[in-house]
């Protein structure tokens, strides 16, 4: 039996008036999910514990078979584990976004502009995150660069009473003031945040970025922080190999720690310009030598997070199109597979951040084909079901059953 994990990161969204009042799974053209939904156990599952925020991180930990209330520490410890960062027992590491920031001259009374910096590619983030570490790093603190928009900040005997710091994809389009750290153990965070905006102001990647018209990355945004986490291996847990296909450091480094294959893929962005047939390609080829591939696609959620009706159906679609329906005609060379088909989390496009509430899920067994009573596959007719898991984690071990 192989085993695929198809997660559409943000994929589940409400009712939005943009789209004649449907969600963009009901408007996709997505002929390849809604026929395997057919024949599939359909339902919900609530992959957000009680208490936990919504994120990518707590979701996908969740959909993999790992309870977040017994192992999360925070979004960056994982995501530092993809960069090859080993913290220290009394590290502590934050997420470092690049961002842009409007031009109010008091930092306080700055809006958040773009939370990804226009999506500044890997190059040029690069080149400014080693302007703010030649600025601010090198003792007790150090700057890591990521992928994209997304770093990394490793405070080394950092302080752990830092209250909330908020996400910036939280406050697209709000004034910052009131979400700027004000704990006083958090003071060395807020003034680096804040003199930032002075060191890049004028950065050769920036003055260049204006001149093409593209959003600079003029400031950093810290958050999403925590120590090194501990995950159980994923074969000693489930007693099969695992491989991770993903464009983002969060996915791949929940899986370096739990020792699953991690499948690169050349053009693959977490947006709706990635490689899709790469990684269906990269999912085939890992299957070769591993029982399971978890195929992540970041696409629908940064679509959800900019407010982007069309691209998020339109993400959909394109998953549906270059990675499932390659994916259906390449399992007839298989002998048994089972598919699982779900969103982390949704991303409503109406809040343009993740909200907490259950999502659909299909599962097709090639062995065990079911009428699911559905022809579609959708918020609504998964909840039509009336399956419901109740425990996010539990549905690693459903598929693996």
């Amino acid at each position: 039996m192989k085993y695929i994990v198809l997660l559409c990161d943000g994929m589940a969204d409400r009712p939005f008036e943009e789209l004649q009042g449907k969600t963009p799974m009901q408007l996709a053209e997505k002929p390849n999910m809604d026929a395997l939904a057919a024949l599939s156990e359909v339902g919900m599952v609530k992959t957000v514990p009680d208490g936990m925020a919504p994120g990518s991180d707590v979701a996908n930990l969740s959909v993999l078979g790992y309870c977040p209330k017994d192992c999360y520490t925070g979004r960056s410890p994982l995501e530092a584990a993809n960069i090859g960062i080993e913290l220290a027992d009394d590290d502590i590491a934050f997420r470092c976004n690049l961002v842009t920031l409007s031009d109010a001259p008091v930092y306080e009374d700055k809006t958040m502009d773009d939370y990804c910096a226009g999506d500044i590619h890997t190059k040029e983030a690069d080149a400014i995150i080693k302007s703010v570490q030649e600025a601010f790093g090198g003792g007790e603190f150090d700057f890591y660069t990521g992928t994209a928009y997304r770093h990394c900040l490793v405070w080394h005997k950092g302080k752990t009473k830092l209250g909330t710091l908020t996400p910036p994809h939280d406050i697209s389009g709000k004034v910052i003031g009131e979400y700027l750290p004000n704990q006083a153990e958090a003071a060395p965070l807020y003034d680096m945040m804040r003199r930032s905006t002075e060191l890049l102001r004028d950065h050769p990647v920036n003055v260049s970025r204006r001149e093409k018209g593209l959003n600079p990355a003029n400031a950093i945004w810290l958050w999403g922080y925590g120590k090194r986490p501990q995950l159980q291996k994923f074969e000693e847990r489930f007693g099969v190999k695992g491989a991770m296909v993903s464009a983002v450091d969060l996915l791949k480094g929940i899986a370096r720690l739990s020792e699953m294959q991690v499948c690169e893929v050349e053009g693959a962005t977490g947006y709706l310009d990635t490689n899709f047939a790469g990684k269906m390609e990269a999912a085939f080829e890992a299957l070769k030598t591993n029982d399971l591939v978890y195929i992540h696609v970041e696409a629908p959620d940064e679509c959800g997070h900019r407010g982007e009706p069309q691209n998020k159906v339109k993400a959909i679609e394109e998953i549906d199109r270059q990675i499932l329906g390659p994916i259906l005609e390449k399992m007839k060379t298989l002998d048994d597979v089972s598919i699982m088909i779900l969103p982390d989390h949704p991303t409503p496009l109406s809040i343009r951040t993740h909200s907490s509430e259950p999502v659909p899920y299909l599962l097709y067994r090639s062995n065990a084909k079911q009428d699911s009573g559905i022809t579609c596959f959708t918020e609504e007719t998964a909840a039509s079901t009336g399956n419901m898991v109740s425990e996010g984690s539990d549905m690693m071990r459903k598929l693996l059953s």
